[in-house]
């Protein structure tokens, strides 16, 4: 039996990456070759300030280095680290630990910034930065045309792909769309780069069309852009915000909409869980090309990428959709049997035992 330590984010707050280490170590937990420890370090409150230096995290994190002796006990480090200076920097000692005492050292990197961050940086930052993620034994992505985040610190021998998933409990077999209307989802943190207020002007715009719409927003909503979006959302008409949602009232939530859009620019975006799981609920997916989201998504065929900064795209498309409904059964059923084929659990569980294995 090896042991294995996992470090990084666990639910709550709930976000792409806390659920993944969640499941990771669900699938670890059941498997009988592996023992499984972890790490938590979760940030107890969502701020969209990501990367940025606080007393509160200095605290916080120094409250973490606290398990640092925990590297001892296990032969595997698993860590999912930020992809900033200071998101790589807090798990400094856990890593230097972990390489110092010749542990499997596996970085397994949820986004496309950390190798924009590594060239941003230079002198002694950009060294220690290099120097941290070269301790790694094994990188994981999400998506091929992720790999060059690592390149810069491991072989390409030692990177590996591990697409995202959705979880079964989602998917209903016998599943109707309907179409009278656009129904709406957006399931994310409501951050200004995850596409937020591109989604609510889009909104504004089909009420002044009259076109006929339901949207159900749900998620963490930052402190410092609260009252901008509840605003906004109180002058619609038929878009209602119901909070944070997991469990039974997400799969609610996916299989009551018909359309889920995500306009992300986020800098640390990876390829969104939210997305899979709107795709395993037969929604057509409106989503920016972003990132590792190209990877998952085909113009048409998955549904439809748009400029998230740009004007009249979103609303276009929208319009398009509310006259032509037999593309979101097209779309719809595409999506699901697409999603099968590629984005199960149990694919994502094969794929992660072969990686911790080799």
């Amino acid at each position: 039996m090896r042991k294995i330590l996992l470090i990084g984010p666990f639910p709550k707050p709930i976000s792409g990456v806390s659920l993944a280490n969640k499941i990771v170590k669900e699938i670890l937990d059941k498997n009988l070759f592996f023992k499984v420890s972890i790490v938590n370090t979760s940030f107890p409150s969502f701020k969209e300030n990501i990367g940025k230096f606080s007393f509160q995290k200095l605290v916080f994190f120094l409250k973490v280095n606290l398990q640092l002796y925990r590297i001892f006990q296990h032969q595997i480090i698993y860590i999912t680290p930020g992809q900033t200076f200071l998101g790589v920097l807090k798990y400094g000692s856990f890593i230097i630990l972990g390489a110092f005492l010749k542990k499997e050292m596996i970085v397994h990197v949820h986004g496309n910034y950390l190798g924009t961050q590594y060239n941003l940086l230079s002198g002694i930052k950009k060294k220690v930065f290099h120097f941290l993620i070269s301790q790694f034994t094994k990188g994981i992505v999400l998506s091929d045309s992720l790999k060059p985040n690592l390149q810069p610190f491991l072989t390409s021998e030692k990177i590996f792909s591990l697409p995202n998933f959705a979880q079964p409990y989602l998917i209903s077999e016998n599943q109707n769309v309907e179409t009278s209307e656009l129904k709406i989802i957006y399931l994310s943190n409501l951050m200004k780069e995850k596409g937020i207020f591109t989604l609510l002007n889009a909104l504004q715009i089909l009420e002044v069309k009259k076109i006929k719409y339901s949207a159900k927003i749900a998620g963490n909503i930052d402190d410092s852009s609260l009252k901008q979006i509840q605003s906004k959302i109180k002058k619609l008409k038929h878009t209602s915000y119901i909070g944070i949602v997991d469990g039974q009232e997400k799969k609610e939530l996916l299989d009551w909409g018909n359309i889920f859009v995500l306009p992300t620019y986020y800098k640390m975006e990876g390829q969104p869980i939210s997305i899979l799981e709107a795709m395993a609920t037969k929604n057509v997916i409106i989503t920016t090309q972003h990132a590792g989201i190209p990877d998952l998504i085909e113009e048409n065929n998955n549904g439809f990428f748009i400029d998230p900064k740009g004007k009249g795209k979103l609303e276009d498309i929208l319009i398009f959709l509310a006259k032509h409904q037999e593309e979101i059964l097209r779309i719809a059923e595409f999506n699901r049997t697409h999603f099968l084929r590629n984005f199960t659990l149990r694919q994502f569980e094969e794929n992660l035992l072969q990686i911790l294995d080799k």
